[in-house]
């Protein structure tokens, strides 16, 4: 079946098999490797891409699912000038990345997470603690990652790139912290 995908920002026609996931075509036929496949059961988050402004685990949606839609990957993330984001520089600072492994998804789905917070205080630890439920590290303990997403907050609100702000704005709210944890998509 022929489809399209506005994938970062560029739009993209392709055809499918009905039974591909977004993952694959992500990876496999766009080449964009950022998004990670670790358990391909929704379990570990290293798939995390936005869609629509949602984080939502593209190897648990179809790319049939997904046309038509705003998909963003690691790969779309960057602040003004392809600088690191405020979150990312955070982790950085922070050493929440280690091996990097799960990174793209941690950092695709606290970005909504700090997006969602950021008229408010900044998340609590036990907080953004919830919002990791669906992102698993072997590496951090998540700790550093943690004290990333504190830093980034009290740092002038973390930058976030246009494309994904506009977006998260449409998505703010409690099914956010539901999708990132793993327990909707």
């Amino acid at each position: 079946m022929d489809l399209s995908l506005n994938v970062n920002g560029r739009p993209e026609q392709f055809s499918a098999e009905p039974n591909e996931l977004l993952v694959e075509r992500l990876r496999d036929g766009l080449g964009l490797t950022g998004t990670k496949v670790g358990c391909d059961t929704g379990q570990c988050g290293t798939c995390v891409v936005r869609l629509d402004g949602r984080s939502v685990k593209s190897c648990l949606i179809l790319t049939a699912s997904a046309a038509g839609s705003q998909v963003t990957t690691i790969e779309g993330v960057t602040a003004r000038g392809g600088e690191l984001t405020g979150l990312q520089e955070a982790l950085r600072q922070e050493h929440g990345t280690q091996c990097g492994f799960c990174t793209p998804g941690m950092v695709m789905a606290l970005g909504e997470l700090v997006e969602n917070t950021a008229d408010r205080e900044a998340p609590t630890e036990p907080e953004i603690r919830e919002w990791l439920t669906g992102n698993l590290c072997r590496c951090t303990g998540y700790h550093s990652v943690v004290r990333g997403v504190q830093r980034a907050c009290s740092a002038s609100r973390a930058e976030i790139p246009e494309e994904i702000g506009e977006s998260a704005a449409v998505s703010a709210g409690a099914s956010a912290s539901a999708s990132a944890s793993g327990k909707e998509v």
